[in-house]
């Protein structure tokens, strides 16, 4: 297992200290802090023994504190978007704030990446911990939430609990920007991807989906086998890859599998997320302007890194079959990252 060292990162205002967690195995460094469960850094070494940082970020905690892309956290309650913020539970109507044009996105004004949660060391990792109270950004039951990172080799693995006192909506994510050539990169058009998915979900223009499940097959988003990222965006509607690809329907039985996989050819970094999660959102950071100045003064702009966030279908509390959480009973969902890298991410169970 790995190496776990903790130091400080910095203080918030009234709110109090935040912590950073380092875990380092033989190939590949993680950095984590406890301000949004946010991965700061990963570093593997290429083909040709050059060290990388491979996920985007800031250099401080007074960039976390603003983070308005969500680089690297973890988003909950409810991950991606919420159609005008409305749904209903137990005959209930709920009403979110709206955050993303005219539609709630990734939890809300103040979601569980913006806040500081617990944490203490256990083997190879870290378990952070959070209690979201009943009513939390208008959701209804109080959450006890955790996210378990541990390294092990070429894997980081990240582990979801969450156990409410009500039924509510719940939908974990880490929501990392990657760029296999490390953080800074101009573009990942020389990255190639498949993701193992037979359908996706179209969009309408606010980024709901329309209720349509539509094949990939004979579509730009057939990436069943391996493409090149930079031709592919060209044919992609819009300005790139911002869609739910389906790998299995919500509800049915959850078994892993791998899902997707990116490789870098000229450092030869490879990336892979297995899940047992109904979808994968592949976003292509579409909407970075270079406006944001990262880690070492990095800018990065549009194109400049990808996401493969494991999830529910977005706004399928209105649309279909949501995972809800019932009252006492525990979600359960795993992660993991490597050097390599590898990336094994998001099955869910029920105990309780």
């Amino acid at each position: 297992m790995a190496l776990v060292l903790m130091e400080e990162f910095g203080e918030v205002p009234g709110e109090g200290r935040v912590q950073k967690w380092i875990l380092k195995s033989s190939n590949i460094t993680v950095e984590i802090i406890t301000l949004g469960c946010i991965i700061t850094a990963i570093k593997c070494q290429g083909k040709n023994g050059e060290v990388n940082d491979i996920v985007l970020g800031y250099d401080d905690l007074e960039g976390y504190l603003a983070n308005p892309k969500y680089f690297g956290a973890v988003i909950g309650r409810v991950a991606n978007r919420i159609a005008k913020g409305r749904f209903v539970v137990d005959g209930k109507d709920y009403q979110l704030a709206i955050n993303n044009g005219p539609n709630s996105l990734h939890g809300g004004l103040r979601g569980f990446s913006k806040v500081i949660w617990g944490s203490e060391g256990v083997e190879g990792g870290v378990r952070l911990t959070l209690t979201s109270p009943d009513g939390d950004q208008n959701y209804p039951g109080e959450v006890q939430a955790s996210v378990t990172y541990t390294l092990e080799g070429d894997t980081l693995s990240i582990q979801y609990q969450a156990r409410s006192t009500r039924t509510t909506p719940i939908n974990l994510t880490n929501h990392s920007y990657f760029n296999l050539a490390g953080q800074g990169s101009a573009d990942i058009y020389d990255h190639e991807v498949s993701i193992n998915a037979p359908t996706y979900l179209p969009v309408d223009d606010v980024m709901i989906p329309t209720g349509e499940v539509r094949p990939v097959e004979h579509t730009p988003f057939d990436l069943r086998r391996p493409v090149l990222i930079g031709p592919r965006l060209k044919e992609v509607p819009g300005p790139g890859f911002d869609h739910n690809f389906c790998l299995s329907s919500p509800g049915d039985a959850w078994t892993e599998r791998m899902c997707a996989r990116v490789f870098h050819p000229a450092s030869g970094c490879v990336m892979e997320v297995s899940t047992t999660q109904p979808g994968v959102q592949f976003y292509t950071a579409n909407f970075l302007d270079g406006s944001f100045k990262g880690k070492g003064g990095a800018s990065y702009p549009k194109h400049s890194a990808f996401c493969l966030e494991t999830q529910n279908w977005p706004d399928a509390v209105n649309q279909i079959l949501l995972q809800f959480l019932k009252p006492d009973h525990v979600h359960v969902m795993g992660n993991t990252m490597g050097a390599g890298v590898r990336l094994f991410v998001s099955h869910w169970a029920h105990t309780g």
